[in-house]
């Protein structure tokens, strides 16, 4: 047998099995753009995401930004209906309930693993975070900071946790929660404020004490004590 029956006969070849690798670059920058546009408000909630004018906005071919949506429809930021097209997820009270409890449990996972596990210089970062989310307060910053510097605080507590499937769940889910809590944001702005870094800092001072149970409990109710403020706010407002 010669070296091309080798590579696509059934001696374990993969020539024929897997196709030509492609280059995903402008694909990924595409996703990364739409979603920082969505995630900053340059495209509300429902709004309509068409292919031809963002090929032109982006200077890209169609092919590029349909792989770039492909991108964002995984991570649950926007859906695409035949004959209907393709939009940005709208945000209700139902949908709201249903992706925090999800996030409730992921959360009290999370902190109990991050207790047991956290080093001091786990904690020191941690925080560190929390003192940033003071100083913005104390220099009076609006929300869209607050919450960059919230979910990076969250990220790191799903990293400390040190379990890999429930980082990929957290991160399955993370462009949904940060444009919800947008919306929690924009709607009781004074609200988030007032608990933001009471909130958080009382997470740290668990994981350093190591207290599991404590911790986990401490954050799923700081989970759904953020889903009752947004679904109250979504149906005052509906």
């Amino acid at each position: 047998m010669d070296a091309g029956e080798t590579e696509s006969g059934a001696g374990g070849g993969v020539a024929g099995v897997v196709g030509p690798a492609r280059r995903r670059g402008l694909a990924d920058e595409a996703a990364d753009r739409i979603r920082e546009a969505i995630l900053d408000g340059r495209f509300a909630p429902g709004a309509a995401l068409r292919e031809v004018e963002l090929a032109r906005s982006l200077a890209i071919s169609r092919g590029s930004v349909r792989e770039g949506l492909s991108v964002l429809a995984r991570e649950g930021l926007i859906r695409s209906e035949w004959h209907r097209g393709t939009k940005v997820i709208d945000v209700t009270a139902d949908e709201a309930a249903d992706l925090y409890a999800v996030r409730a449990a992921l959360e009290r996972l999370a902190a109990r693993l991050a207790a047991e596990r956290a080093t001091e210089s786990d904690v020191t970062e941690l925080d560190a975070r929390v003192d940033a989310m003071a100083e913005e307060l104390a220099r009076g910053a609006q929300g869209p900071r607050l919450l960059a510097l919230d979910l990076d605080f969250h990220d790191r507590i799903h990293r400390i946790a040190g379990n890999r499937r429930l980082y990929d769940g957290w991160a399955g889910i993370r462009s949904q929660i940060h444009l919800y809590q947008l919306t929690r944001v924009r709607l009781g702005h004074d609200d988030y404020r007032a608990a933001v870094v009471e909130e958080h800092r009382e997470l740290v001072r668990l994981l350093r004490t190591g207290e599991a149970r404590a911790a986990q409990e401490a954050a799923e109710d700081h989970v759904l004590a953020a889903c009752r403020e947004l679904v109250r706010h979504l149906r005052t407002t509906a």
